[in-house]
């Protein structure tokens, strides 16, 4: 059987990789498609003697991989594994391991994910452009759509993989802007000879982070409900105003997060009557029983952190959009939007694939 390979990268991390590929991977496999997948840059493996990537891992169970059908990382950009090369103690040719590795796959497409950008991987000779040229891959590139200049990053893909660019994928785009992308700057890619497979909306479940994954974050402790860690929080918001104002505040998010000081037991309790899926303690003060059996009853998880409030928001800000697709609301999610929104039918053409009856 002659695999075919399709490289997914991006201009810079986070902006979809893994979705696409699962989005691209069921409905192949849907079509009678038997696909591969192998993510040749690991990330977050947890020693070089330790090959597991929490990435690699969740396909093969979403997808129904066998482990014939999974390419593991070949290097982790780990400081230590950096520092091996730069000294020359690791001389190993990666480009022809991967080879070795993809050689191996029996079966029609296999889809690999790139780095985090299009250089990543350059110092072990990883590169997205030069995995394409060693696996004779197609190559989509994802993009999360932050404004109009995100055409410079996709003209600058098209330099420098050619022919080899089959397409790309314009992720997170704000449902206000979704006509003037389409009116303005898909036919202008069209027309530099670059494919947009796909124009995805914007979707706030995508953009939030499970409670799971701020305890973990955080490093906290668990007040109550621990069996409400797969809440999902959308927004978060800080409790330092006066109860009346902060009511009022509250009202408007939905899907918190409300970080607040452990004495504030007003600020708490006004929280717990809005929208809120996690109440995250500062200040290492326990909380009233009161809020402990209001949370109970309510089914809302209490953490309580060691670090300031300051700290706790900053840590918080920074997961949004940025954790792996690791909850199935967000696979189901996903999984609608690239049915929706992503031209399968236009991939297969390009990638001449032998049309199944399903």
């Amino acid at each position: 059987m002659l695999t075919k390979c399709l490289l997914i990268g991006s201009i810079e991390a986070y902006s979809g990789k893994s979705g696409t590929i699962l989005g691209i991977a069921q409905q192949l496999q849907e079509k009678g498609v038997s696909i591969a997948y192998s993510k040749p840059i690991g990330s977050c493996g947890k020693t070089e003697l330790m090959p597991m990537d929490e990435d690699v891992e969740f396909m093969a169970q979403i997808l129904g991989l066998s482990k014939d059908n999974i390419g593991l990382p070949l290097v982790y950009l780990h400081a230590d594994s950096l520092e091996k090369r730069l000294k020359g103690l690791d001389t190993q040719d990666y480009s022809q391991l991967l080879l070795s590795s993809a050689q191996k796959i029996a079966a029609e497409v296999l889809l690999l994910e790139g780095a985090g950008n299009l250089g990543e991987g350059s110092l072990f000779d990883l590169s997205l452009q030069r995995m394409a040229q060693v696996l004779d891959a197609s190559v989509i590139v994802v993009t999360r759509y932050t404004s109009v200049l995100v055409v410079d990053g996709l003209l600058q893909a098209k330099k420098e993989l050619g022919d080899r660019l089959l397409g790309v994928v314009i992720n997170d785009a704000p449902l206000e802007q979704l006509a003037a992308i389409e009116e303005q700057i898909k036919p202008y890619l069209e027309g530099q000879q670059i494919p947009v497979l796909g124009l995805l909306p914007r979707h706030n479940l995508l953009r939030s982070v499970s409670v799971r994954e701020l305890t973990k974050q955080l490093k906290a402790e668990i007040l109550c409900r621990p069996d409400r860690l797969d809440l999902m929080v959308e927004s978060l918001t800080i409790g330092a105003m006066n109860v009346n104002a902060a009511l009022e505040y509250f009202r408007k998010g939905r899907n918190m997060a409300v970080v607040t000081g452990g004495d504030r037991t007003d600020l708490q309790m006004a929280a717990l009557e809005t929208s809120t899926n996690c109440l995250i303690l500062t200040g290492h003060l326990a909380p009233d029983p009161l809020i402990l059996s209001r949370a109970e009853d309510l089914e809302v998880p209490i953490l309580a952190v060691n670090s300031d409030t300051l700290t706790t928001v900053e840590i918080v800000d920074q997961a949004f959009g940025k954790v792996r697709l690791q909850e199935q609301i967000k696979v189901d999610c996903l999984g609608k939007l690239m049915r929706d929104y992503f031209d399968l039918e236009r991939l297969i053409g390009l990638l001449n694939l032998e049309k199944k009856a399903v």
